[in-house]
């Protein structure tokens, strides 16, 4: 199947049989990770997170795919796996064409997610309550107070203040250990 019928399933909804279709890129993937020294289970972890960067992009308005699916599956997973390796050069970097610049920003971006998805859930369950009755829920500081038994609307607010507080030093404290 061809990249633009792959395309055509992501628009149509039909993202489990787009899915099924760049699953047979994974063997070229596997080989690469191999070939730099990787084992299968690390080939297969890198594939996983180069569609979630894929899955994440493409649900973006702004995204235009300006290679194949291969090209770009197979440039993010390299990229992937040299950060796990932490193996760039500043020359290398410095070489980067432009196609390769966005591929390797959304293998950085997608770090971010994952350590603000780690910092989230290492907060205390009733901050994440809140956190997400506020962000996810759209709930007025009111509404927050009565389920969550606040005495004031203002306690509500300054609780996710200090919420949010404490999820970005959480954040930036796994950043600089990840660094």
């Amino acid at each position: 199947m061809n990249d633009t019928k792959i395309l055509a399933l992501f628009k149509d909804g039909q993202r489990e049989k787009a899915f099924k279709k760049l699953y047979s890129l994974y063997p070229k993937i596997e080989a690469l990770v191999v070939s730099k020294g990787g084992k299968k289970q690390d080939a297969s972890d890198v594939f996983q997170e180069a569609l979630i960067i894929l899955n994440r992009n493409l649900e973006k308005s702004d995204f235009k795919l300006t290679s194949s699916f291969y090209t770009y599956l197979y440039s993010v997973s390299r990229f992937i796996w040299k950060d796990t390796q932490k193996k760039f050069s500043k020359e290398e970097l410095h070489d980067l064409s432009q196609n390769d610049v966005e591929y390797f920003h959304s293998v950085l971006e997608e770090k971010k997610y994952k350590l603000a998805e780690r910092a989230f859930l290492k907060l205390g369950e009733r901050c994440r309550q809140l956190l997400q009755l506020f962000y996810y829920k759209a709930m007025s500081f009111k509404e927050i107070a009565n389920m969550m038994q606040f005495k004031s609307e203002k306690i509500a607010k300054n609780q996710k203040y200090k919420c949010l507080t404490k999820a970005k030093d959480i954040y930036r404290a796994s950043k600089t250990v990840q660094s």
